[in-house]
């Protein structure tokens, strides 16, 4: 059986900052277990819940963020695929923007740090490839947006 997690690549955009894409800066989580890896907020759908549901909840969990804080961003949604512990994980990451960037972020007990970071550093600190791939891939949506504008 397959485990099912979902979570959201949050940004912010700086203001007074360099035009975008250069005042984007990622949110990432770092765990407080294993090897302490970085990671966006994300967790395992509970029965019965659709998987977007559990994203809002597992982001208000791990990072005291609610859906009141976020705006959903429409087109992009990744589907990752890798082993934990030989068993295989399938991972969902929408995208979303914090509405506010000052806001705070409130770690729970699962991550001992947080950091936001510009796409290169947030890639460094991710360290897997399917991940990097992930935020690169929210970094050309956001791009082709802007350049919609």
């Amino acid at each position: 059986m397959v485990l099912r997690a979902c979570g959201f690549i949050i940004f912010r955009r700086l203001v007074g900052r360099i035009p975008s894409p250069g005042n984007i800066e990622y949110l990432l989580l770092q765990t407080s277990y294993g090897e302490h890896h970085w990671t966006p907020p994300k967790g395992h759908v509970d029965p019965g819940e659709d998987d977007l549901t559990t994203a809002l909840r597992e982001t208000k969990e791990e990072a005291g963020l609610g859906a009141e804080h976020l705006k959903v961003i429409k087109g992009f949604v990744q589907e990752l695929h890798y082993e934990v512990r030989g068993k295989p994980k399938e991972v969902l990451y929408w995208l979303a923007e914090l509405k506010d960037p000052g806001t705070a972020v409130t770690l729970s007990d699962e991550h001992q740090d947080y950091r936001w970071a510009q796409l290169e550093e947030a890639c460094t600190l991710a360290r897997y490839k399917d991940l990097q791939d992930t935020l690169r891939a929210a970094h050309r949506h956001l791009e082709a947006c802007q350049d919609k504008q």
